[in-house]
């Protein structure tokens, strides 16, 4: 059983590994050369379009779901409504240039396309909804910096003047930083993986009991209470299906495990309260089951 464990473990990063090179390059490039004056940029104004900025923002900024939070709170600081915080808190966990990457890779294009537009709904969906819900704004505070806010360990050298700095901002942040943001999280996701494939009980346990619904409730389940960052939970998620996990109860994890944490409920309660984190977390759960279900009937 080990020598299989080992062996499967090594197909996964033998795998992914150039996906992960790239997105990490990518990651570096979109952090260094995206001003930060269009992330800023209309975030203040009422209606649809702050959310749709907040959404695609948090599609490219190569952020976790812990990443996210002292950005969002940076938002609140400046006078962002609640929708397009919402909404950025959403997008930003789910989707990464690597963890596309990794999803083509090994769940093929339309599944990866499926999950991208369900993301930017889901987004789009809490954001309309949370300028809906009564929250008042904190007013506008100039000197709060969201990227500043980040954290020390995302803003050691980035952003320097001259090529040669700015090359070298590139690969320390995608390759440095990002690392030490997910890397851990990305070896426990193959080692988890690896252990779904290897490990026969378990998946005899797949096979038997989680298939159709209970895949659905497993999904949504798992994904709330365990987090996992979303290029680490692909792996993860094909080692289910191959088990025999229902593929729209994949969908379900992709988009549930990556977006909640107990960092992210623990902060939204405090910052905005019982009533909206409830909201939120019902609004990714509906969402998410509603989607992987789609996904099954679409692809089968």
């Amino acid at each position: 059983m080990i020598l299989n464990f080992l062996s499967t473990l090594q197909h996964y990063i033998i795998e992914i590994a150039p996906s992960v090179v790239i997105g990490f390059f990518l990651s570096g490039v979109i952090h260094e050369f995206v001003p930060q004056t269009l992330i800023n940029l209309y975030l203040t104004q009422k209606g649809i379009k702050p959310i749709l900025y907040t959404t695609l923002i948090g599609v490219l900024l190569p952020l976790c779901c812990f990443g996210s939070l002292p950005v969002a709170i940076g938002f609140r600081k400046r006078g962002v409504p609640l929708g397009p915080i919402l909404a950025f808190l959403v997008a930003t966990p789910a989707t990464s240039v690597t963890a596309i990457l990794v999803t083509w890779r090994l769940m093929g294009i339309g599944f990866t396309l499926y999950l991208c537009l369900a993301v930017i709904l889901m987004a789009l969906a809490i954001g309309l909804i949370g300028n809906l819900l009564p929250f008042k704004p904190v007013e506008s505070q100039p000197d709060a910096c969201p990227m500043c806010e980040e954290g020390k360990h995302l803003t050691r050298s980035h952003h320097k003047k001259g090529i040669r700095n700015r090359i070298i901002s590139v690969f320390s942040f995608g390759f440095i930083d990002i690392p030490k943001e997910i890397g851990l999280e990305l070896l426990i996701g193959l080692v988890l993986a690896a252990v779904v494939v290897s490990v026969t009980p378990l998946g005899d346990l797949i096979k038997n009991y989680l298939v159709a619904g209970f895949g659905y409730l497993f999904a949504l389940i798992f994904g709330l209470l365990m987090y996992i960052c979303s290029t680490a939970s692909v792996p993860l998620v094909h080692a289910f299906v191959a088990q025999g996990l229902n593929i729209g109860a994949g969908v379900v994890l992709l988009l549930v495990g990556p977006i909640t944490s107990f960092g992210t409920i623990l902060v939204i309660r405090k910052e905005f309260g019982n009533k909206i984190l409830s909201v939120y977390l019902g609004v990714i759960c509906l969402f998410s089951l509603i989607s992987g279900y789609l996904f099954t009937i679409l692809s089968g």
